[in-house]
Parts: C-alpha cells; structure tokens; sequence
C-alpha cells in the first residue's frame, strides 16, 4: 500500500489493479489483525503459563502489557476498532472510505511493528524451544 499510495481524488475512480490491491489489503490486514489477536496472543500466553480459558480478549492484551510483551492494551484496542470499522461499516460518501482506508494503513503498519517485537521477545525467550521459529541463517 506504501508504493501505490493513492489520494482521495484517485480513490472515487479505482482501476481494476487498485481494486484487487484494495482487496487484498482488506483481506490480509483484517486476517492479521484476527490471527494475532485470536491465536498468537493466547498462545503466547499459554506459553507463558498463563490460563487464558475463561479471559476476556481485553483482559489477555492488558496481561500481555503488564508482562511486557505488548506496547499497549488500550492501542491494540484502537486498533482492533480501526479494523472492525474498516471490514465491517460502510460509510456513505466517499471521503468518509478513504478516511477509513487512511487509519487502516496506519493501523497495519503499527501491527507490523508490534509484530516484530512479539517475534524479538519470542527469540529472546523462547530460543531452543519448540515454540520459537527457526533462524532463517
């Protein structure tokens, strides 16, 4: 999305390239969101000897903060929004959209970001185990 930046003039008339773009964007920003939110964070936790059974989503991130893992409960939940209005409200006019495309892109990138330090902690915690991901070198 960083190389094909679009302006909101280009957003009212997409081309056919831009909408698949678009779309895979949306499929795969909402898919990370999910997935980090739903299996790694718990995981982690798991790994850590937490009990995660009967804990609200909310109440996993605000262990994960205290524990260090996660920069913060409250912004991953700024971003969970971000993402639950960009897959799930369509908004009327088309400024609106490009708004909602504008947060969506900010909030994928500050994911990247948490992921990558989830996968440094992992390293740093986890090296030998079975749960730490193999170096590439």
């Amino acid at each position: 999305m960083q190389q094909r930046a679009l302006s909101a003039s280009e957003y009212t008339h997409l081309s056919k390239t831009d909408r698949r773009l678009l779309d895979q964007f949306a499929y795969r920003y909402t898919r990370l969101q999910d997935d980090m939110g739903a299996r790694l964070m718990p995981t982690i936790l798991r790994a850590l000897g937490e009990d995660v059974a009967a804990m609200p989503a909310f109440d996993r991130f605000a262990r994960l903060e205290q524990l260090g893992w996660l920069p913060s409960a409250d912004d991953w939940n700024v971003l969970r929004q971000i993402r639950n209005q960009f897959a799930h409200d369509y908004p009327d006019t088309v400024n609106e959209r490009f708004e909602r495309l504008q947060a969506a892109i900010g909030a994928a990138q500050q994911m990247i970001a948490v992921m990558a330090q989830i996968e440094g902690k992992i390293r740093q915690r986890f090296s030998g185990s079975a749960l730490a991901p193999a170096d590439p070198a």
